[in-house]
């Protein structure tokens, strides 16, 4: 069945609810990630990849997918990629849980925002993949928003366009091998969990750290780290399977939209006159770039 099939009207339903449930947990792990305030950035980190781990052995194993992960460990020029994806991911949820945690969530909105018009910006670069006149005006406008920002404020958005960069070199990455994204995030938490218990060690040997005062709630809270990362996951590989592209690129604006008014109305974030330009721009680029997208994808077979 090709990728993007659509085998039939359930199927379709099913996909699209696994998309929505995906994309809605993603945008409200805002909330997950502020509940833990109390523990260091770094640390939740390593607790994310630890329990990461944890969860999705079982579901690797009980899907069968173990035999991908061995073969592509085996293979030298695939294993030393995913150790470059593990890196680039593991500094993409840093940066992510350090901006919820410094009180940066509009800037974490305004980069997942700019991350599709940073795929078409790789893909020309190093893929030599020419933007359409539609694209190439969206990156414009992009353009011209970072610097509106940085022009009202004297400051670089560097935060917002760290997470896009990394996020979209991450999917550059991972578009060089074929690993599949379940086995992939497997493989990839087994490169960095070594860090993460060397790190959490380290801090237990010098008496700081989370397990030097255990609490309850932070405790569970930190398990739960794991699940909330593989679940949606799980369930994007699969509407991925049974949706249209092009309605599984819309939904991919669920996340920072909820993201964007989560700042605004839960955390008080203030959007100030030269932000919500900023944003303007950033909107017109991505209607754009969604116009140029349903374009091309109409004329794909389903």
């Amino acid at each position: 069945m090709p990728l993007f099939a659509v085998p039939s009207v359930k199927s379709n339903s099913l996909g699209l609810l696994a998309g929505l449930c995906a994309f809605l947990i993603w945008g409200f792990l805002v909330v997950f990630w502020h509940m833990l305030d109390a523990v260091a950035p770094f640390e939740i980190l390593c607790y994310r990849i630890i329990f990461s781990f944890v969860s999705l052995l079982p579901v690797v194993m009980l899907t069968r997918r173990w035999a991908e992960v061995v073969s592509a460990f085996r293979n030298r020029r695939v294993a030393l990629t995913m150790f470059a994806s593990s890196c680039v991911v593991g500094l993409n949820w840093f940066l992510y849980i350090w901006a919820i945690s410094t009180g940066q969530i509009l800037e974490t909105s305004l980069g997942y925002y700019t991350n599709p018009l940073m795929n078409v910006l790789f893909g020309f670069l190093f893929l030599r993949e020419r933007p359409s006149r539609l694209q190439g005006i969206a990156i414009l406008l992009a353009c011209i928003g970072v610097l509106l920002s940085f022009l009202g404020h004297n400051q670089f958005p560097w935060l917002a366009l760290s997470l896009a960069f990394t996020f979209a070199l991450y999917g550059f990455i991972r578009k060089t091998v074929s690993v599949e994204a379940l086995p992939g995030l497997f493989i990839e938490t087994i490169v960095l969990i070594p860090f993460s218990l060397g790190w959490i060690l380290w801090l237990y040997w010098n008496g700081e750290g989370f397990l030097c005062s255990p609490a309850v709630r932070e405790g569970f809270l930190l398990f739960l780290a794991g699940p909330v990362t593989s679940l949606p996951l799980v369930m994007f590989a699969y509407a991925a399977r049974h949706m249209r592209l092009m309605t599984l690129g819309l939904l991919q604006y669920i996340s920072p939209t909820c993201t964007f008014f989560l700042g605004i109305f839960m955390f008080g974030e203030t959007l100030n006159p030269t932000a919500l330009v900023t944003f303007i721009f950033i909107w017109l680029a991505l209607l754009l770039y969604t116009v140029e997208s349903w374009r091309q994808t109409r004329h794909l077979p389903h």
